[in-house]
């Protein structure tokens, strides 16, 4: 993890490894990426037997399934590994323009990524006899899958043997649904995954209301390419055909009510394929005083349940949050989750991999997303950070695979309004300065609520734009990210924004309500009457690798946690939030204060938000 260590190379503009805090090539937090495809050696050998059962997989619908892989092989050895292939078909027909092969002049076996892998030495009975069944979770990825056994190390591997192939009976099935909130308050947008191309069917939403006759919207269809990502391993060994994305929009919904849809596609055969059915809730009426409940996170990437170790040292508490959310589901109504989404890092096949774990939620509540570093940055492609930490998909994969109600999905910033709460997502991989294009839409977002109606106001970003006491921060002396909130404290304290939410510091810190780098309120778990001053809050603690905090802690931090963890906001009505951070391990809260705030309240003058007045009568 580089430190950042001359502030004044990032005022400058030499935005190099030391101004983000991370590694040097953020492609090494992607364990599929110690994998060295290109050296595999060939020592196929017919007394290695491996069998893959069941082969046909999903014949109830289902879109991920546990397959088990019998493995027997009498020359075993302590660094075999196992790989999961797909296409199952994985030869050196795959190779992209050879400009990485360690020998230019020599086509590599294998060119292609396993989708995960695990090391064979975690089975006591294959390091005794060679002989082994493997549980593997496989997920519907719209191709057919192998298992290959390898020996020597991720560096030179030597293939060994490969299994039969698996398929689901429908491979291109529609699969993995994720909500979002549209553009108006009355409009709810699916997105989901599938094989089918606009040449093979016509995708739509079936959905309806108890009492209302059911009703079919159109869904538009996007995809990217090989070409569209920007370097390498997104367009080398990670490139992995993503399929077709589709999005629907589903307008004139009524307020809090539930809603059940089904994906469908109807083919040109006259059939047509569908999915399972889902619910969801419709958003309330901008400013409606009802029960609002609002999960927020960053950086939780995605685990494995079958314990492949392709990230269960780097991600350790995905599963953990995935898991709270979907245990406490019927008390959440909407989610953000603050960018590293994925840390897919130009693996394309992750992408896959993070939707299928998150469908339990994001098919059910809006699933926000904000733009990290580990989606966007790529060098000379604009953005504001020139690092390799998106691993070459420069924002492609995010953009595409998601709605977010945005005027341009490039620009990942937006407003969500929900209620009685108004978002500003920012996106600090963009410039986001005095005097720049999101610059205006920070202000613009932030003035333009209403908060008789909209009273809790709430800032997010992935990069603290505001404080932190982190390890590297510290070192750097400011506690934030450079020139992270020198254009934006004095936006926060003139429109009043209550909380404002930072991921990339990979752990748990809330400050007191806070202006230029002061406390303004003593209290520490109940803020009432006028508001003072913004509460900030890193909640990057989702699920990756945990951040060490600074050795010196700043009087402005209030709470700190090493740990992984999320926060809920609750709002009873419009003059009382509940907030509540609570463990990924358990679901207990650890940390929590509410705010009581009348209108009169946010109207009211205080340091350097007051409205200019007049003596005139």
């Amino acid at each position: 993890m580089a430190k950042i260590l001359f502030v004044f190379f990032c005022f400058i503009g030499l935005f190099s490894s030391r101004c983000s805090g991370h590694d040097s090539d953020g492609r090494g937090d992607q364990p599929l990426a110690q994998i060295n495809i290109y050296a595999t050696s060939l020592a196929l050998d017919t007394s290695v037997h491996i069998h893959a059962s069941p082969q046909v997989l999903g014949l109830q619908g289902e879109d991920t399934e546990w397959v088990d892989v019998a493995i027997s092989n009498h020359k075993f050895s302590s660094n075999d590994w196992i790989g999961v292939f797909s296409p199952a078909k994985f030869d050196s027909s795959t190779c992209w323009p050879p400009k990485n092969y360690p020998t230019k002049d020599i086509t590599p076996y294998l060119c292609t990524s396993p989708i995960k892998y695990m090391h064979m030495n975690k089975f006591p009975e294959y390091t005794k006899s060679g002989n082994v069944i493997v549980k593997l979770q496989i997920i519907n990825q719209r191709a057919d899958v192998s298992f290959a056994l390898f020996s020597g190390s991720l560096d030179q591997p030597t293939l060994l043997g490969v299994s039969n192939p698996v398929a689901f009976v429908n491979p291109k099935a529609p699969v993995y649904p994720r909500l979002a909130l549209g553009k108006s308050w009355d409009e709810m947008t699916v997105t989901w995954t599938s094989g089918y191309n606009i040449n093979e069917a016509v995708p739509f939403i079936e959905w309806s209301s108890k009492g209302f006759p059911a009703r079919r919207s159109p869904a538009g269809t996007i995809t990217f390419n090989r070409n569209s990502m920007c370097g390498d391993p997104a367009r080398s060994v990670g490139w992995r055909d993503p399929g077709f994305f589709h999005t629907s929009f589903l307008k004139e919904l009524w307020p809090n009510r539930e809603y059940t849809y089904r994906l469908g596609h109807d083919l040109f055969n006259g059939s047509t394929i569908w999915s399972k059915n889902y619910t969801f809730v419709s958003s309330p009426f901008p400013g409606q005083d009802s029960l609002q409940r609002v999960i927020i996170f960053g950086d939780m990437g995605k685990g494995e349940r079958d314990g492949s170790n392709e990230y269960n040292d780097y991600q350790p508490g995905s599963l953990n949050t995935t898991d709270q959310l979907i245990n406490d589901l019927k008390n959440i109504d909407i989610v953000f989750h603050i960018g590293d989404i994925t840390y897919s890092n130009g693996y394309i096949s992750q992408w896959d991999q993070f939707t299928a774990q998150v469908e339990p939620v994001a098919s059910k509540v809006p699933y926000m997303i904000a733009s990290g570093n580990h989606e966007r940055d790529w060098p000379d492609t604009g953005s504001f950070y020139a690092r390799q930490d998106s691993g070459g998909e420069c924002g492609v994969p995010a953009e595409t695979m998601f709605y977010f109600p945005a005027e341009n999905r490039a620009k990942f910033w937006y407003a969500a309004d929900y209620g009685m709460f108004r978002f500003c997502v920012a996106d600090s991989e963009h410039d986001w300065r005095e005097g720049t294009e999101q610059y205006k839409f920070i202000e613009h977002c932030l003035a333009t609520v209403d908060r008789k109606t909209q009273p809790w106001l709430i800032f997010i970003a992935h990069r603290v734009l505001g404080y932190s006491s982190n390890d590297w921060y510290g070192k750097e002396g400011t506690f934030e990210e450079p020139m992270g909130r020198e254009s934006l404290q004095k936006l926060w304290q003139k429109y009043k924004v209550d909380i404002a939410f930072y991921g990339h510091v990979h752990n748990y810190e809330r400050t007191c309500p806070i202006y230029q780098s002061q406390c303004v309120n003593g209290e520490k778990d109940n803020y009432s009457g006028t508001f003072q001053g913004t509460i900030h809050v890193v909640v990057g603690g989702a699920g990756s690798h945990l951040s060490p905090f600074s050795s010196l802690t700043p009087k402005w931090s209030l709470v700190q946690d090493y740990d992984y963890g999320f926060v809920k906001l609750t709002a009873s009505d419009h003059s009382n939030l509940l907030f509540e951070y609570k463990k990924s391990s358990n679901g207990q809260v650890h940390d929590s204060f509410k705010i009581s705030r009348d209108y009169r309240d946010v109207l009211a003058c205080t340091h350097d938000s007051c409205e200019p007045t007049t003596s005139a009568s």
